[in-house]
């Protein structure tokens, strides 16, 4: 009996339960509310437990120190294998971490798209950038717009490499065509977090540019994504 009293007691150790009342999330949460919780406490309600001699506070805080960057970022950017070499963390917990991942980049663009404004470079920006940010290749995106320039669709031209994207102009304007696009506006992302345009980048908007001209399809602007960055080619007069 005295084995099991000691085990049992170990065990609740890792779980929040085993926090003084004022430093349990969940109780803090209810409290005063989700916004007065660290990143780590709100981890901490998610994976629920730690590991013996560490409780799911601790445990979310070294989470949060893993992956490619740091923070809730770092959990966009790192994957499910490499969330289950951080000690504590299973399959089950890193799965689950990845969908809070998913749902916050979800949430976060849907928001955007809310107020998404065609003619407001900052907007569209904002629109992508959770989607792209985070990215380790180059993706190249079109909005194809209509008359009054309203979202007609987004779509997916290509992905390239590290530091290079990989579109042409027919794919583009095939794409544009189908959707009998008025006009459009390019997105892509530099995995290297600066958005500073390359002597290619230039390049590519000139020749999208004047293709577009031919075709009575205007290109409004070019977008460059960086790490909570952007540059966008129309407002520098780089076009």
């Amino acid at each position: 009996m005295s084995y099991k009293s000691k085990d049992t007691l170990s065990i609740n150790q890792w779980k929040i339960k085993s926090l003084p009342p004022e430093s349990r999330p969940d109780e803090k949460l209810e409290s005063y509310g989700a916004a007065s919780l660290s990143d780590a406490e709100l981890l901490a309600i998610i994976i629920r437990t730690g590991f013996r001699g560490y409780n799911s506070v601790r445990l979310a805080e070294d989470i949060l120190k893993c992956g490619k960057g740091k923070g809730l970022i770092g959990l966009c950017q790192i994957g499910i294998e490499e969330l289950t070499k951080v000690r504590g963390v299973g399959k089950v917990k890193a799965i689950q971490l990845k969908a809070v991942a998913e749902l916050t980049r979800r949430i976060s663009k849907r928001t955007a798209k809310e107020s998404l404004v065609m003619d407001s470079p900052e907007t569209v920006a904002r629109y992508f950038m959770e989607d792209l940010r985070h990215r380790d290749k180059e993706c190249f995106m079109m909005l194809s717009l209509d008359s009054k320039g309203a979202l007609i669709s987004e779509s997916l031209i290509s992905i390239g490499t590290v530091n290079a994207s990989l579109a042409s102009p027919r794919e583009v304007f095939v794409e544009a065509v189908n959707n009998r696009a008025v006009s459009i506006i390019l997105v892509h992302n530099h995995p290297s977090g600066n958005p500073k345009p390359s002597k290619n980048d230039l390049v590519v908007t000139r020749q999208m540019k004047d293709a577009g001209e031919l075709l009575g399809i205007k290109l409004i602007d070019h977008i460059i994504i960086g790490d909570n960055s952007y540059v966008s080619l129309s407002e520098e007069k780089m076009m």
